[in-house]
Order: C-alpha cells, then structure tokens, then sequence
C-alpha cells in the first residue's frame, strides 16, 4: 500500500462510526477507478468537519458544487451495495 493510500485511509476513520462506514468501503472498493479530478474531490470531502461531511453523505445537504454531490451519490450508493 503506497504512503498516499495508508493517508487516506487514516482520514477515513473519522470520529464518527457511520462515517467510517461510509468512506472506508468506498475507499477501498472505488477510489483507485475515479477520475483524477473524482479523487481529488473526495480528498476535499475528506476536509469537511465530521457532522456536516455526514449530512452530505447521507443526502440531506445537497452541496452547491456538482462534482462534490458526484462523488457524495457515489459514496451512498457503494455504502447501500
């Protein structure tokens, strides 16, 4: 597992159990298939504070950008597979 892999997976682990698993099987399972832009947008998902980042996550905010909302659709429907 490279060094940016091993990072990204510790910022997975959030404090917050149902983010955790939300983020780690997407990681795992779909990450490495994203687009290079795709992937940078879920490093910034990745910046977001824990309550807000699990209100987009869940689809109850909708965020404005496009590509966020993108990846956050993604990560839901890996999470209900």
């Amino acid at each position: 597992m490279s060094v940016e892999a091993d990072r990204l997976k510790w910022q997975c682990r959030r404090g917050m159990l149902e983010l955790d698993h939300l983020l780690l099987p997407f990681l795992e399972k779909k990450f490495d298939c994203l687009s290079i832009e795709a992937q940078t947008t879920f490093k910034q998902l990745l910046e977001i504070p824990d309550n807000l980042l699990l209100e987009i996550l869940l689809g109850r905010t909708i965020p404005f950008d496009k590509d966020t909302a993108n990846v956050a659709r993604q990560i839901r429907e890996t999470a209900s597979s």
